[in-house]
């Protein structure tokens, strides 16, 4: 039976991470694997990385391979309107920089930091398995998991990297608040006449956000949120007349538009687990949470995670303790509960505010906007935390390194 102090269920970019960075915590001290499906296979779409991810990665090493793919988010706009008015006027504007050189975010394809993140595993002492992990039942010593071809091994800690529908969390019989939006996001990379310089735009519209968000090379990552029943009939349009439609919501100012990528439709939903651990498992990313892509910080509270959690486990090795102990498992809990709950919290509420088109809401919607505008104190907090630049998250988030790593 192989034994192994950490598992980690689940291959994407917030599985690979925390992998990567386990395998730094004191000097290799622990052994990790890493259960993976079929290795590194990007879908068709880009993420926005926060300047604390960005540190993140660079306190992973794989930064500089990413940073040739990765666009600078240098300022941010924001309109509400419905489809068919002539103007679109700018409610809040963003810019500025986490800090000084430092733009607030970049968006990166995600084939850019997988690919980096499976490359830097290879000599990283993490043992790569391919399969998935079929069942986990734990003891006072360990976890002992089934793999699938019923293979067998050991654990002191199980990580669930699995994903929304996390099998691993159901098996340990930890609840999960979820619900549907009745929405789903199109995503896909369009191309452009005209850069759009490092603007990102979102433009609330009666069936949800429309953003912008802009790519190398007079590209730009389209997420665009539609009613479900509305899904269908749009995928299944040709090329040019999907087109119009886009360039109606993005507006006629970036010149010819060109798909470089078939859109594809995700169900939007939002899910919290009532608690982020059961005896020798910790859940990370979309097996924690699942939020609204309204903010673009899905994958940036799922690294948050994993940078919380591999503190955590680095100072109790420290003191020569079980990483996978109630105790880790219990404050890795407390630390991520407060900023997870907010960001679930504030990510839908502003989905139903702003994809209600009724005219008081709009108008109350619309004056909180201006008002937010004109008070840079309140626009800076916001950045503050769009960025991660928080103070009170966790070190590698801040660009600080952890001892022997």
């Amino acid at each position: 039976m192989r034994r192994f102090d950490v598992v980690i269920a689940g291959g994407g970019l917030v599985g690979t991470s925390l992998a990567l960075a386990l395998s730094r915590v004191r000097r290799g001290a622990l052994s990790v694997a890493l259960i993976d499906r079929a290795g590194p296979q990007a879908e068709d779409r880009a993420f926005a990385l926060s300047a604390g991810s960005r540190r993140l990665f660079e306190a992973l090493g794989i930064w500089h391979r990413v940073a040739g793919a990765a666009e600078p988010i240098r300022e941010m706009v924001i309109t509400d309107s419905r489809l068919e008015d002539p103007v679109r006027p700018i409610f809040l504007t963003f810019g500025g920089e986490a800090t000084p050189g430092e733009p607030f975010a970049h968006m990166v394809p995600e084939a850019a930091p997988l690919k980096a993140l499976h490359a830097a595993l290879v000599s990283s002492g993490v043992e790569v398995i391919e399969g998935s992990v079929e069942d986990s039942r734990a003891d006072e010593a360990g976890a002992t998991l089934t793999l699938s071809q019923e293979r067998i091994m050991r654990a002191s800690l199980v990580i669930a990297c699995d994903g929304a529908r996390s099998r691993l969390r159901e098996q340990a019989n930890i609840g999960w608040a979820h619900w549907s939006y009745r929405q789903s996001g199109i995503v896909a990379t369009i191309g452009t006449e005209r850069s759009l310089e490092g603007r990102a735009e979102e433009h609330f519209l009666p069936s949800g956000p429309f953003a912008i968000l802009p790519l190398a090379d007079k590209r730009f990552s389209m997420v665009w949120t539609e009613r479900d029943e509305r899904v269908p009939a749009l995928l299944a349009r040709d090329d040019l007349s999907l087109l119009d439609e886009i360039e109606k919501r993005a507006g006629f100012k970036l010149g010819r538009l060109s798909l470089l990528t078939r859109p594809r439709a995700y169900p939007l939903g939002f899910g919290l687990a009532r608690k982020f651990g059961a005896a020798r498992l910790a859940l990370v990313g979309d097996a924690a949470h699942l939020i609204h892509p309204i903010a673009g910080q899905g994958l940036n509270l799922g690294l948050r995670d994993v940078a919380a959690l591999v503190e955590l486990i680095s100072d109790h090795c420290a003191l020569g303790l079980d990483p996978g102990s109630a105790q880790v498992i219990d404050a890795y809990d407390r630390a991520r509960r407060a900023d997870t709950v907010a960001m679930a919290s504030v990510t839908d509420a502003l989905n139903r505010l702003f994809s209600n088109d009724a005219m008081p809401v709009r108008l109350l919607r619309d004056l909180g906007l201006g008002i937010v505008d004109r008070l840079p104190s309140v626009k800076t907090r916001l950045m503050r935390e769009a960025s991660a630049s928080n103070p009170h998250l966790p070190k590698l988030m801040r660009g600080e390194a952890l001892p022997g790593f």
